[in-house]
């Protein structure tokens, strides 16, 4: 259709041209509600795949005892194979801030794991019923619970690709990883759907109730069973009676028991762009300008980032909405085929300069 690709000239950036300009997903046509954003973020909150999927978890412990949880998505269909003809890549999915995982998340897992790939969902702390061990939740760009669980998967799959993709405001989890670990990421490629880039301005600024109600009440049932733990850490009435994320967030990381911070030191330290420069993996942005969630392009999308990194990637949509991007047919988000073909056509191009520079393949 009308998307752009902003990025730094190089011989990567003209492979995904190519590649994403043969995509059938990206062909443009009509599809339903194009023109209402809030309503597609509705439908993305609350509609679930037919049937769920299978999952298989793993609960993974952290050196301070701390919990979080691994959902293997293992049907309704089996993976066709490996990409490439090498052993299946593991897709590492990261939902939203909230911890919700969304309809859509779930059907883009399904897509990857008929495509070949071997998708692996990643629950914070406390979140989607991953027991809260320890009187701690995860801050909004802390990596560090994020870095175990990769740590582990490449023990567990060590010859296969890692990749990882997020949704939405769990993008700033993704980002601030991708930026603390330069170059030691573990990871293939990466890819953030919908993402919020500033997390100080967007919960300053506020979201449209239809969206912030749902994960608020989402939030506030999951730490209602952990009341207990909690008590020694926050004030929990407080806690419970936040009037909106911000003020949730605020509460459970900055006026904590035994060690307050202000609003200006918790984002000093979370913010999803602060190591940016440090970020060496491929990363596609997939971001609408209509987004009601993430806020006017102008003031929420870092362009000269896409300019100057050679890692960073913008496909830019005139509509889309907030992790939208519908299409025609039932179940169907042309977002999903386009990371699908985008991670295909990185493996293609690393594999084709591994060849061109005689390299061995990594271990």
């Amino acid at each position: 259709g009308r998307c752009r690709l902003l990025c730094k000239p190089s011989a990567l950036a003209q492979h995904l041209v190519r590649s994403l300009g043969r995509s059938a997903a990206l062909r443009g046509g009509r599809w339903p509600w194009s023109r209402w954003p809030r309503l597609q973020m509705l439908r993305q909150l609350l509609q679930l795949p037919e049937p769920e999927p299978a999952v298989a978890r793993e609960l993974l412990q952290l050196p301070d005892a701390g919990l979080v949880a691994l959902d293997w998505l293992v049907g309704p269909w089996g993976a066709a194979g490996g990409c490439g003809g090498g052993p299946s890549p593991v897709l590492l999915l990261i939902p939203n801030a909230a911890g919700k995982v969304t309809g859509e998340l779930l059907r883009l897992g399904l897509r990857a794991l008929e495509r070949g790939f071997v998708p692996v969902i990643f629950n914070r702390r406390g979140h989607n019923g991953c027991p809260l061990t320890t009187p701690r939740l995860q801050p909004f760009g802390d990596p560090g619970d994020l870095r175990e669980a990769v740590t582990y998967l490449r023990y567990r799959q060590p010859a296969a690709p890692l990749l990882a993709v997020s949704e939405g405001s769990g993008s700033g989890l993704l980002l601030a990883y991708l930026g603390e670990s330069g170059s030691s990421s573990r990871l293939a490629a990466a890819a953030c759907i919908s993402p919020v880039f500033r997390g100080r301005d967007w919960f300053e600024t506020g979201m449209p109730w239809l969206y912030e109600w749902p994960l608020l009440l989402h939030l506030k049932r999951g730490l209602s069973r952990y009341v207990g733990s909690l008590t020694e850490a926050v004030d929990v009435d407080k806690l419970l009676g936040s009037r909106s994320l911000r003020e949730l967030e605020e509460t459970l990381f900055c006026r904590t028991k035994s060690r307050p911070t202000s609003w200006e030191a918790y984002w000093e330290r979370n913010e999803p762009l602060r190591d940016a420069d440090e970020a060496a993996v491929p990363v596609l942005c997939l971001c609408s300008a209509d987004d009601p969630v993430r806020g006017p392009p102008a003031r929420s999308l870092p362009l000269e980032l896409f300019r100057s990194s050679p890692y960073f990637f913008l496909l830019l949509t005139p509509r889309g909405g907030h992790c939208g991007f519908p299409r025609r047919g039932p179940g169907r988000c042309w977002d999903h085929e386009a990371v699908l073909e985008y991670f295909r056509a990185m493996g293609e191009f690393l594999r084709a300069e591994e060849r061109r520079k005689g390299l061995p393949r990594a271990r």
